[in-house]
């Protein structure tokens, strides 16, 4: 005769209730998850679609005519002209409409427009980086939370019971996969695009404010 803990009877049924509790919960998630894959790659496909083809060969022409205009209009015209995304024009158009502040003023005026530029591609980033975590935690918990039940049911010799526990535990585990790596896969895109993108607005602020800084118009 096995002797137990006073009172972990207990303990193991309010574990097990709280594990079972969680099963709808971690499902809903999970079918969140998959969808939210599924519009994620509609929305990298659409952003592939929009996106323009900046070389380094034009991020080095503009710096040139930056470096090289003789008026703050013609610098202007160059930005409004270049063949770079609207919103890196809106950011260069205020760093040159700050050419009457001091230069420490102008910096941290760039400084502060570049970082809010990188805090929306963070967020945008951040809601498929926490399916990439996530995804397959809960596809886990989906997995292993079926299955007390169904060895259970296995030693009372209802079979019927068990294989409906595998069939929940095998779809939660692939859909918390599948959605993980498709986060993944749009993270890991999206972040190498957008690093390209802040690394062509720095560069591009960098030879303006040394511009204005060097310049008076």
């Amino acid at each position: 005769m096995v002797s137990t803990i006073p009172g972990s009877e207990i303990l193991t049924s309010t574990l097990n209730m709280i594990s079972q509790s969680l099963q709808i919960p971690v499902i809903i998630f999970l079918v969140v998850f998959a969808v939210f894959a599924v519009l994620a790659i509609g929305g990298l496909i659409s952003e592939y679609t929009s996106r323009k083809k900046i070389t380094p060969d034009l991020i080095e022409e503009l710096i040139y005519a930056i470096s090289n205009a003789a008026s703050l209009e013609e610098i202007k015209q160059i930005i409004k002209n270049a063949k770079i995304y609207e919103s890196q024009k809106v950011v260069l158009i205020k760093i040159l409409r700050s050419s009457s502040l001091t230069q420490d003023s102008r910096h941290a005026l760039a400084k502060k427009l570049i970082e809010f530029e990188e805090n929306k591609f963070t967020k945008s980033i951040e809601r498929t980086d926490v399916v990439t975590r996530i995804g397959p935690t809960l596809g886990l918990m989906g997995t292993l939370i079926p299955m007390g039940p169904g060895l259970a049911a296995l030693g009372a010799g209802d079979v019927n019971t068990l294989a409906n526990a595998i069939i929940v535990a095998f779809d939660t585990t692939v859909v918390g996969i599948g959605a993980g790596a498709v986060a993944y896969f749009v993270s890991k895109v999206r972040r190498r695009w957008y690093e390209e993108y802040l690394s062509n607005l720095d560069a591009l602020a960098d030879a303006l404010l040394d511009k204005l800084n060097h310049e008076r118009f």
